[in-house]
């Protein structure tokens, strides 16, 4: 599987995720315009076969309108009441 990390999500995790994943690239590397708009994004990852990790709802709404790349991990932060520190529930959806 190959990764694409949205620029929302830190481009730090690419040395970790590489390490379990084919290929895990974030998008600032990879020659797009920067900023990156969500379009170029997903049609990146369609072309090069990427799985975009993200926490911008918006691709959400793009798999359901245009479908695949549909395989996409979606990052949501939360804030936890006891201690205000943000974590990250991770949702995937593949079909």
């Amino acid at each position: 599987m190959n990764l694409l990390l949205d620029a929302n999500i830190s481009w730090r995790l690419v040395a970790r995720l590489e390490q379990h994943f084919d290929s895990c690239v974030h998008v600032d590397s990879i020659g797009l315009s920067s900023p990156a708009s969500d379009t170029q994004i997903w049609n990146y990852a369609l072309r090069h076969k990427f799985v975009i990790v993200t926490n911008d709802e918006d691709f959400l709404k793009f798999s359901n309108i245009k479908g695949f790349p549909s395989n996409r991990i979606i990052c949501e932060p939360e804030i936890r009441a006891t201690d205000s520190s943000k974590g990250c529930s991770l949702r995937t959806k593949t079909t």
